[in-house]
């Protein structure tokens, strides 16, 4: 499975997010809700994970956030400061009106 999130702001403040969770029910969206809790935007993260032989039921997505959580901290698009009060976005893939700043 390869799990993937985006998130950026464009032109005019309009916000764009979406995700696609490639047969790993709710997992994208999660990836989606760490990027907008972080308020981190103009990124892209994608988390492939295969079977193993060992199910890891809800814990997967402790597994799968970590993994784009380092992967972010490591690429310098994340503080491990960062606490993350974000801005609101959009998972559903449509536009939204950002906050001006």
């Amino acid at each position: 499975h390869n799990i993937m999130a985006y998130r950026y702001q464009a032109e005019g403040g309009l916000q764009y997010s979406d995700n696609d969770e490639d047969g790993e029910d709710g997992a994208g969206s999660k990836l989606a809700h760490l990027l907008e809790l972080g308020g981190w935007n103009d990124v892209i993260v994608v988390v492939s994970r295969w079977y193993g032989g060992i199910h890891l039921g809800p814990d997967r997505f402790r597994h799968i956030n970590n993994a784009a959580r380092t992967v972010l901290e490591d690429g310098g698009f994340v503080s491990s400061k960062n606490t993350g009060t974000g801005a609101s976005g959009c998972a559903s893939g449509k536009a939204k009106k950002g906050k001006k700043r």
